[in-house]
């Protein structure tokens, strides 16, 4: 036998326990109340044909009704099945900008986190996708390779930081590069990247590495990242103390969301663009609406058993003892 809920047995035992124990301590307080009314051969005397026998009998039905039910809670299962089971879905790149301009704090707690909740709340949307990670800056690199472990590209979600690439600047034609090195083969379809930047790309032709993208059958979206009236970027100076980050010349850097760039990167392959707010960052809401409605492949086929629920024994049971349980009279026949 098979239980689908069997974290439940721990509840139904202590309620078990509870219930037999509560109905020791009420027999013995109608007996203890009964004994202060009247001796107990007079008692005999007045209510000859009562049963405590009986009275046992009607609880044990009673407790045993209710334990059915709990079991039943529990769904017991046997017997089996072979069925089939398909999994299906799309491969899906993640590419988070971690240069400092991420930062920022124009999206709060800063453009950099703010994202990465994002992307953990696209997490829990997938069924059946592969997801993997890229972080990018002046150069990109594959954090996480194309999984169905989501807990494991949380992890590697959690790790990424402004540090993670060493190269400063910001190269959005990296990250499609790496895309298309890691969406290698014939397969033109099924294959989709999602860009999370504040789109002030400072080298690079991402423009050019995006129409080769879209040769290649892969659909790249962009969620811009960021204010158009822009942000100082905080960081940690030399001696510990926070400041914001300059040029060469040493003016303070205000940094802006590019929209432009990243609207003609995601329509030149057929994709979307949205942008980031503080209520609603827009990744759920570009995966329910667009990507979740791609094409998607089956992934893995594998047979596997189906139990026969046999809940449904358990409650006819229980209902049949309450049936019985109000028939059986706690009198003995007639005394003569």
């Amino acid at each position: 036998m098979y239980y689908a809920n069997s974290s439940y047995f721990s509840a139904i035992f202590i309620t078990l326990f509870m219930l037999i124990v509560f109905s020791i301590w009420a027999m013995n307080r109608r007996k203890a109340r009964l004994e202060r009314f009247a001796d107990k051969e007079l008692i005999k005397a007045i209510a000859p044909g009562l049963s405590a026998p009986r009275k046992i009998f009607k609880t044990f039905i009673t407790i045993t009704a209710i334990f059915m039910c709990l079991i039943a809670l529990a769904r017991p299962q046997w017997g089996f099945e072979w069925e089939e089971v398909k999994r299906s879905g799309l491969d899906i790149l993640i590419a988070i900008d971690v240069s400092k301009s991420m930062l920022a704090t124009d999206v709060k707690p800063n453009r950099l986190e703010r994202s990465k909740y994002a992307v953990k709340d696209l997490i829990k949307k997938l069924n059946g996708d592969r997801i993997g990670l890229v972080a990018f800056a002046g150069t990109a690199f594959l954090q996480c390779p194309l999984t169905i472990d989501y807990n494991g590209f949380a992890l590697a979600l959690d790790d990424i930081s402004i540090s993670t690439i060493p190269r400063g600047g910001t190269s959005i034609a990296a990250a499609i590069k790496t895309a298309i090195d890691v969406f290698k083969g014939p397969e033109k379809k099924y294959k989709v990247l999602v860009i999370i930047t504040d789109g002030e790309e400072l080298e690079g032709d991402a423009l050019r590495a995006s129409k080769e993208a879209s040769e290649l059958g892969i659909m790249i979206y962009c969620i811009g990242v960021g204010t158009a009236e822009g942000e100082l970027i905080p960081v940690i100076g030399e001696r510990g103390d926070r400041e914001y980050l300059a040029d060469k010349a040493g003016r303070i850097v205000k940094t802006k969301i590019n929209e432009d760039i990243l609207k003609r990167i995601a329509i030149s392959t057929g994709g979307g663009y949205v942008r980031a707010t503080q209520s609603e960052f827009g990744l759920v809401l570009l995966y329910e609406k667009s990507v979740s409605k791609l094409e998607k492949r089956d992934l893995e086929s594998k047979m596997k058993k189906r139990y026969q629920e046999r809940f449904q024994n358990f409650l006819i049971a229980a209902i049949l003892l309450l049936f019985i349980e109000p028939l059986i009279s706690e009198r003995r026949g007639p005394v003569l």
